[in-house]
């Protein structure tokens, strides 16, 4: 794929075109512009991530189980998955209109499920619940994409078990409800 070897803006239709063996009359027959075809490239993936992600947290007991599930998850497919990696946090995000997207609301979807779990670890007395769900679920979300962004923007190998451990240590020490907290 040429996401793996070029950054979007130097990626032409004629290149994206001749990888498909399509004309570029035809690309434009189905997208309205090159952006419009990597939203859908992306909305592919994210299909593809929040039906694993779903299925990851089946069976898991326990919120922090849960969410140290989803921070493996979300590391691992940016170290295994690098197109996809750069489409979410590099390419995408600078243009307006991404937000008023269809992967834009996938990505949101996905949120949510982090959300929910922490609102499931508050309720159960395993999460303060001096704090707000939406504000731990940004602060995750937030903390995942930058500890991957440099490897990810440099091309270099990162551990999803090294990371995780790491974040969920320092993340899961700030949600720990005290003990007369429940």
């Amino acid at each position: 794929m040429l996401l793996a070897e070029k950054d979007f803006s130097a990626v032409t239709t004629a290149e994206i075109a001749r990888e498909a063996g399509v004309t570029e009359a035809l690309i434009y027959k189905y997208f309205k512009d090159k952006r419009d075809l990597l939203y859908q490239v992306l909305a592919e993936y994210l299909e593809e991530f929040l039906v694993r992600a779903e299925m990851d947290l089946k069976g898991i007991e326990g919120a922090f189980n849960k969410l140290r599930k989803i921070i493996w998850s979300h590391i691992n497919v940016y170290a295994t998955n690098r197109v996809f990696a750069k489409i979410l946090l590099l390419e995408v995000r600078s243009y307006s209109d991404y937000y008023r997207s269809r992967p834009y609301e996938m990505v949101r979807q996905y949120s949510g499920i982090v959300r929910d779990v922490v609102r499931e670890g508050i309720e159960s007395g395993e999460m303060r619940n001096d704090i707000q769900a939406a504000m731990v679920e940004q602060c995750l979300l937030g903390c995942m994409e930058h500890v991957c962004m440099t490897s990810v923007v440099f091309d270099r190998a990162f551990s999803p078990d090294e990371l995780t451990e790491n974040l969920c240590k320092f993340v899961f020490a700030g949600l720990q409800a005290s003990r007369g907290q429940a």
